[in-house]
Formats: C-alpha cells, structure tokens, sequence
C-alpha cells in the first residue's frame, strides 16, 4: 500500500530515493519527474549535506533591496543619535545639512533597530487640548527646575521663561526659590526679551501666587494682600494667568523643555560654582534658542521670532 507524503521533504525524497540507490540516473528521473533535473541535482547535494533537513523549503525572499538605505547612511544615523540624541524628524534636516536625502520615518526605523528610541514602563496618557495659534510674546509661561546636585554644599534652583509661539527661552540660576527670586528673573526677562511680553502664566507655587495660602489668610478675604509677584505684573500692565492645581500639562511648553534641559545639560555637565552654572546655563540657553525645533517647522527659536 502506498501512502502520500506528508510534507515537501518527504515529496523530495520519494524522487531522490532511487537516484541515491543507484537505481536510475538523474537525467533518467528527469523525464518523469514533473520538477527540472537542476531541482534534482539541489535536492540531492543538499540531501548529502545537511540529510533530510535539508529538504526543508527554503524562504525565497530576496537577500537584498535595491532601495535598502545605504550601509554609510546607517552609520551617520547611528552617529547622529548617539551624539545629539535628537529626534528622527531633526536627525533628517541634519542629514539634509550634509546633503543626504532620507525619509524621517526611515531614521525613525534605523534607530529603533538600534535600540536607541526611548522606552517607556508605562502606556503615556495622551491629552487633548485646543492648540489656539499665538502671536510672539502673547503668552509666556515661568516655571522653576531644581538643580540636580548641590553646588558647594547648596540647593539651586533654575528660573525658566518660554514664548509659547516661538519657543524662544531665557534661563537664569538662583540660589533660592523665593519671592525675591521670581520677581528679579521677571525684570530679568523683561530686559531681555526683544519682543513686547503681554501675559505670563505660571504654577500655583508660593514664589508666584498666594492665592492658595494668603487669601484664606488675609484678614479682609473681599481686598487680600497682592502678591509681590502679581503687582510687578500689575507695575508692568500684564495679567499674571495661574494653571488649575495638579495640572502641570497646561504649562506644557516650560515642561517639557525642562525635560530637554535634564537629558541634554544636567546629565553632560557638571559645576564647580554657583558661577559656573549661570556662565554653563547662559551658553546651553543660546544653544537651545538656535536649535531647530519640530513644533516650529523646522525653524529655530530665533528664527520664529524674525519671521
């Protein structure tokens, strides 16, 4: 009784049996074998080498690509990201610099076979919120970082103000997270801003606000005590807007640039004096504001501010 073979291997090896016994030739097998005496003489050598494993079907997909991104690209990419580590989109408009055309979404593959992307423990919360297109210094939003490490022994703190149109940013360092502090670097910012400042918007911190503190405070709750913070703004004819409480997301811009600040200066540098940091601070601020940025379009903060 004779049974069908089970897979392609088996099928292989019912036509070569008989060549391998010596039985009949293979130009002989040839002429009733419904498969071409090249197939034949391939199964066979590759029966000899590896036995019946050998007969496994093999994957006929091409080894290579003529659109493959070139091996010198890769590298570059690699290069690129290990030493900036930007973003596929900024990666691309570099490559661009150097005269190399290359799809971001290709960088974007290149570097997460690469295990260079970022990886996350948890699924990130995605918030929607209504993007209102802003002229230049309509709205600027100040926060506060703290200094990773101790300078000399003492806590310092970064003062941060960003234009959410152009993302234009002035830093400066203090020693201390005071009243006095935040109302210095907002004079600070005024003197160096090249564009009218019109409104601010910061946290509900003590240095900024006493809504959440003073007020319940205040003997007559219908006129409280101003902040000095709020009558600066007052001084300076601008509203001071405050974020809703445990909402840090609606200062969104100051944040996430303190995130750039961290990866990008903190982890790369480190300070001897207080000096140093704001000398450090003022060169890394120049280079933030002369960065290409993907929210701008490929523009650069200085540049958003010209156009």
């Amino acid at each position: 009784m004779k049974t069908m073979p089970k897979s392609t291997k088996e099928e292989k090896l019912r036509w070569i049996k008989p060549i391998l016994k010596k039985e009949i030739s293979i130009k002989d097998m040839a002429k009733v074998c419904p498969f071409s005496e090249r197939s034949i003489k391939y199964w066979l050598s590759d029966f000899r080498e590896y036995g019946l494993e050998g007969l496994e079907n093999k994957s006929t997909r091409p080894k290579s690509n003529p659109r493959e991104t070139p091996i010198r690209v890769k590298e570059r990419i690699i290069e690129l990201r290990k030493e900036k580590k930007q973003c596929a989109l900024k990666l691309k408009w570099d490559l661009e610099e150097e005269g190399i055309s290359v799809h971001f979404q290709t960088v974007q593959k290149i570097i997460k076979a690469e295990g260079l992307t970022r990886k996350y423990r948890t699924r990130k919360v995605q918030y929607k919120y209504v993007r209102i297109p802003l002229k230049k210094g309509e709205l600027v939003e100040i926060d506060i970082k703290f200094v990773p490490d101790r300078i000399e022994r003492q806590r310092c703190y970064q003062f941060t103000a960003i234009d959410c149109s152009s993302r234009w940013r002035y830093l400066q360092a203090y020693p201390d997270a005071s009243t006095f502090s935040a109302v210095s670097f907002l004079k600070e910012l005024m003197a160096a801003a090249d564009f009218k400042i019109t409104a601010v918007k910061t946290d509900n911190g003590s240095c900024f606000t006493n809504r959440y503190t003073g007020y319940n405070k205040s003997s007559d709750p219908l006129n409280p005590r101003l902040h000095a913070f709020d009558l600066l703004c007052q001084e300076l004819k601008i509203p001071h807007y405050l974020i809703d409480p445990g909402k840090p997301q609606q200062n969104s811009f100051v944040e996430r640039s303190h995130r750039t600040d961290q990866e990008k200066f903190y982890e790369e540098n480190q300070f001897k004096s207080f000096k140093e940091l704001r000398r450090k601070l003022r060169i890394w601020n120049a280079e933030y504001n002369n960065t290409k940025h993907c929210g701008l379009n490929e523009l650069t903060p200085n540049q958003a501010l010209r156009s």
